[in-house]
């Protein structure tokens, strides 16, 4: 009984996004970059809506069990905004460390590829960049969260609680939330999404990739006991994603530069054990989450 909500909740968010989604296999969309986004945008908002529709009519349980309703300890908003930023810059400077990029103070991959697209600048290419750096650490983060929060909502506010009351324990939920969580990607990584000189690989490394960034925004939301904190962590990530593009040289995505690589793997790994180390997690009896 107790997880018949959860097979609820996978069956129409599993079946709404891909439904949506493969609307980018048919050749005129999926190459149309601009009417893709508008398709991949709306399908961040499927779990949480079906979260929220399962909570109400087949728990007819209030929208609060999601903890919509509370900020949560308020400390972990910081850890939230900045651990992207700095799992990202590690994940850079392993893979400049590693030899699989370079540095590119004169922004020449950003360059070239104005320049294929034939398109002149009004104002130095470092302006651009640095807009970017800024925007990034700033405002994106919180126009993100009107996105992310869809996702948030169904995976760190719906699933990962159930599946804890289903009397799963903390790693094995966090761990299962992960892994579902990454093959719901697979129709878009198909697509060349994220990984687009390996999509069917991609699959595989997205779901890594998820588990890894899963069990963090897992512990912001078992700690603080607010879906906010793994919402704006979310909106942070997407919002720094692009950087290692205008200050590497080009690399292969799924090797090295982003924390979806490869490479990118090491700084989660090794957050998650000083996480375990530190005691910090499996979070203690009582922490933030209710």
């Amino acid at each position: 009984m107790a997880y018949k909500p959860v097979a609820s909740f996978l069956s129409l968010t599993f079946g709404l996004t891909w439904t949506l989604w493969t609307v980018l296999w048919i050749p005129a969309v999926g190459s149309n970059r601009i009417l893709a986004s508008v398709l991949v945008v709306p399908g961040m908002w499927i779990p949480g809506l079906c979260a929220l529709l399962v909570t109400r009519f087949q728990l007819q349980e209030s929208w609060r069990t999601t903890t919509l309703d509370r900020l949560g300890q308020k400390r972990y908003y910081l850890w939230a905004w900045l651990l992207p930023v700095a799992g990202t810059l590690a994940s850079m400077l392993l893979t400049v460390g590693f030899g699989v990029a370079r540095f590119a103070p004169n922004f020449s991959w950003l360059r070239e590829q104005m320049e294929t697209a034939g398109t002149s600048l009004p104002v130095p290419v470092w302006v651009i960049v640095g807009a970017q750096v800024v925007i990034g650490l700033t405002l994106g983060p919180l126009f993100n969260m009107l996105f992310t929060l869809g996702e948030e909502i169904g995976w760190r506010g719906f699933l990962l609680p159930r599946l804890l009351k289903a009397g799963l324990g903390q790693w094995p939920a966090l761990v299962l939330t992960g892994i579902i969580w990454g093959i719901w990607h697979a129709p878009i990584i198909l697509r060349g999404h994220n990984y687009p000189d390996h999509p069917y690989l991609g699959v595989f490394l997205m779901t890594a990739f998820t588990t890894l960034v899963g069990i963090i925004f897992g512990w912001l939301q078992l700690a603080s006991g607010s879906v906010w904190v793994p919402t704006l962590a979310h909106a942070s990530l997407n919002a720094v994603a692009g950087i290692p593009f205008v200050l590497l040289t080009p690399f292969d995505t799924a090797v090295g530069g982003m924390l979806t690589s490869v490479i990118g793997w090491i700084p989660m790994v090794v957050f998650i054990a000083w996480l375990w180390w530190s005691g910090r997690l499996p979070v203690a009896q009582g922490g933030g989450f209710k």
